[in-house]
C-alpha cells in the first residue's frame, strides 16, 4: 500500500510540474531536455519504490500510474469544467497580425520564435496571420488572413 500512496503523490507532483513548465517547452524537446527527462524518470522511480527491486513493486507502481492516467483522462472527458485544469486551454498568441505580448510573455515565446513557426508553415509574414493559437499539445496553429484586396 505504501507503493500506491507514493505513486499517487508522485503522479500529481509530475502533473503539477508539467503544467507549470508550460506547453511550449514540452513540445520542443532538445537533446539535453530528453536526457534530463530520463534522469528525472530514474529519480522518480527511486523515490516511489525506495529501491524496491521486486517484480510486484514494479507492477504495483506501473499499474497505479496507468490507472491514474486513465482516471484523469476519464475525468477530463466526463466533466467539461475540469478540462481547462487537466488539459489546459488554447491560448491566442497573435490576432490580426498583432502579437499579444501578455500571452507571449506568459508562455515565454518571442515574436521571432512565432515568426519562425509561421515560416515553417509557409507563412511569410506575421501580417498575413489572422490568428495564431498555442494549442494544448504545444504546437502553434495559424489561420491566415482572407484576401485583403
Amino acid at each position: 500500500m505504501d507503493l500506491v500512496a507514493r505513486s499517487v503523490v508522485i503522479f500529481f507532483f509530475i502533473f503539477l510540474v508539467t503544467r507549470a513548465v508550460g506547453r511550449r517547452e514540452l513540445s520542443s524537446l532538445e537533446p539535453f531536455d530528453l536526457i534530463l527527462l530520463v534522469v528525472i524518470g530514474d529519480l522518480v522511480q527511486q523515490g516511489v519504490t525506495q529501491s524496491d527491486y521486486s517484480l510486484t513493486g514494479a507492477i504495483t507502481v506501473v499499474s497505479t500510474l496507468a490507472l491514474l492516467t486513465v482516471a484523469m483522462s476519464y475525468l477530463s472527458w466526463r466533466f467539461r469544467r475540469l478540462r481547462p485544469v487537466l488539459e489546459g486551454e488554447p491560448l491566442v498568441l497573435l490576432e490580426n497580425g498583432q502579437p499579444i505580448e501578455r500571452n507571449l510573455r506568459r508562455e515565454r515565446i518571442t515574436v521571432e520564435e512565432l515568426a519562425a513557426a509561421a515560416r515553417e508553415q509557409q507563412i511569410g509574414s506575421l501580417d498575413d496571420i489572422r490568428l495564431a493559437v498555442l494549442e494544448t499539445g504545444g504546437q502553434i496553429s495559424f489561420l491566415e488572413q482572407r484576401d485583403r484586396s
